[in-house]
């Protein structure tokens, strides 16, 4: 989510290059302008937040790994080898008819 919303900041910047010109004294445009920047802040506050969970992620993904390996030893402690697959007896022709 960080990642996607990097470019977002410039993106509005430019969407909103030469709004202003020409406009005067609409007050619907100062409007515009103070929506701007509380988007401009929650955009940042947002990739503030994705950067400070990415290493709690991080550490989860590594527990969780830890976890997946100490089952999975576990578990082939006590359960048994498992039986090859017994070879498949040939044809009476000597062709292998399951083509």
């Amino acid at each position: 989510m960080c990642t996607h919303l990097g470019p977002v900041k410039p993106e509005l910047e430019t969407a909103h290059e030469g709004l202003l010109a020409g406009t005067g004294g609409l007050t619907a445009m100062a409007e515009l302008g103070a929506v701007r920047e509380s988007w401009t802040r929650r955009f940042e506050a947002a990739r503030g937040e994705c950067r400070a969970l990415a290493g709690k992620l991080r550490a989860v993904a590594r527990i969780q790994g830890g976890t997946d390996e100490t089952v999975r030893s576990a578990l082939a402690s006590v359960s048994p080898e498992p039986e090859p697959e017994p070879e498949p007896e040939p044809s009476p022709s000597g062709r292998d008819e399951a083509r």
